[in-house]
């Protein structure tokens, strides 16, 4: 049976001996569009063994890279894997050339744009669902009208919510996933980010690992927890204690053990 340990913050000396690390974004390396506590020694100390694995539906992993690289985390493209990306990349092998409605930030929809799919303003053979700022009720109506003609329904990732630097709850892709559901009731589809192991099995791919020589390391046992649990994967879930001030990235219950950050 893999292993399941709670602590309050990243601790690198409780990954040693794994061949890949796979690392959560939000609530474990940032939070809120800043570093939390911990966050850059633990990248500096296990980086030649880390994955970022996020169901961000925003960034592109050089969008992302980028940004993180102004604190100082320089965690390479290669090694960051999110959920609205892959999603673009997987719907290229499955279904290339498809007329694709993308509900996501602008570097999503360039990155489907770069992979061929027409984007047009009809009724689509796909709807891909990420974490959309300009999401409205225009946007559900179209999405609406899409699902019920027939296209088939691609989720980034079904978060409700991702915590900011306080840990308050910020709306995520299953916050738009539920208005369209309450549209559409019953309805199907396939969710490529976590609790999905879409991700993280192409983290143990690229890492040329198998699931007992890799830990995951993540904040949310809904998603991050179950991912790990359905490859067989060792899961550290890091529960943290009252948030402390990080530095700025640029825009865009149980016990639990306390370690040094």
């Amino acid at each position: 049976m893999p292993n399941q340990t709670v602590l309050s913050g990243l601790d690198a000396d409780r990954v040693q001996g794994y061949r890949a690390i796979l690392c959560d974004l939000d609530g474990c390396l940032i939070a809120g569009g800043k570093l939390l506590p911990g966050a850059a020694g633990f990248v500096q100390t296990v980086l030649d063994r880390l994955w970022i694995v996020s169901n961000n539906s925003s960034d592109t992993a050089e969008t992302l890279a980028a940004r993180l690289k102004t604190l100082g985390l320089n965690v390479p493209e290669n090694r960051i894997l999110l959920a609205g990306e892959q999603a673009v990349e997987y719907l290229e092998r499955t279904s290339p050339g498809a007329r694709l409605r993308c509900l996501a930030d602008e570097p999503i929809a360039e990155k489907a744009a770069e992979h061929g799919f027409e984007l047009g303003s009809g009724l689509t053979d796909y709807v891909l669902l990420g974490r959309m700022a300009a999401f409205d009720l225009e946007q559900l109506t179209h999405t609406v009208a899409d699902l019920h003609s027939g296209a088939r329904l691609l989720l980034a990732n079904a978060d409700r919510t991702h915590p900011d630097q306080s840990g308050t709850p910020v709306p995520e892709t299953g916050a738009w996933l539920a208005a369209v559901e309450a549209c559409l009731p019953g309805l199907d589809f396939e969710c490529f980010g976590k609790p999905a192991p879409h991700l993280l099995t192409e983290a143990l791919r690229r890492a040329g690992a198998h699931p007992a020589e890799a830990v995951f390391v993540g904040d949310n046992p809904e998603t991050d927890g179950a991912a790990a649990e359905t490859l067989g994967l060792d899961f550290i879930e890091i529960r943290r204690l009252p948030a402390t001030k990080g530095s700025q990235l640029p825009p865009r219950q149980g016990n639990v053990e306390s370690v040094s950050c």
